[in-house]
């Protein structure tokens, strides 16, 4: 069993930065990957970063050149830098690991942390 926390949301004017936390807790598995997945009002679940282990570093197109993923892997924690935020980035952001235990692959989703860009 793996336990996700997040953090790190909240209100922010347009152009501003916030930054995202994940940890992942538990014992037994390997992280295969680490992301950030976020839902606005009336819209579909979408993908924002992914980082797998060992693999190329994903970003959403509307996203590219703004946001930043980063892992601690040490502390089995993936970080999401949201910089130049703009009021289409208002969503409900979720972490996203897929972990290996025992051959087999599970997924978790954190919480979700409301960000919401507004003046």
């Amino acid at each position: 069993q793996v336990q996700l926390v997040e953090s790190g949301g909240g209100l922010v004017q347009p152009g501003g930065s916030l930054r995202l936390s994940c940890a992942a807790s538990g014992s037994g598995f390997s992280i295969n990957a680490m992301g950030w997945y976020r839902q606005a009002p009336g819209k579909q679940r979408e993908l924002v970063a992914v980082m797998p282990t060992g693999g190329s570093t994903n970003y959403a197109d509307s996203v590219k050149g703004r946001f930043t993923i980063s892992r601690d892997n040490a502390k089995n924690t993936v970080y999401l830098q949201m910089n130049s935020l703009k009021p289409e980035d208002t969503a409900v952001y979720y972490c996203n690991v897929v972990v290996r235990s025992r051959w087999i692959n599970y997924e978790y989703w954190g919480q979700g942390t409301q960000v919401t860009v507004s003046s």
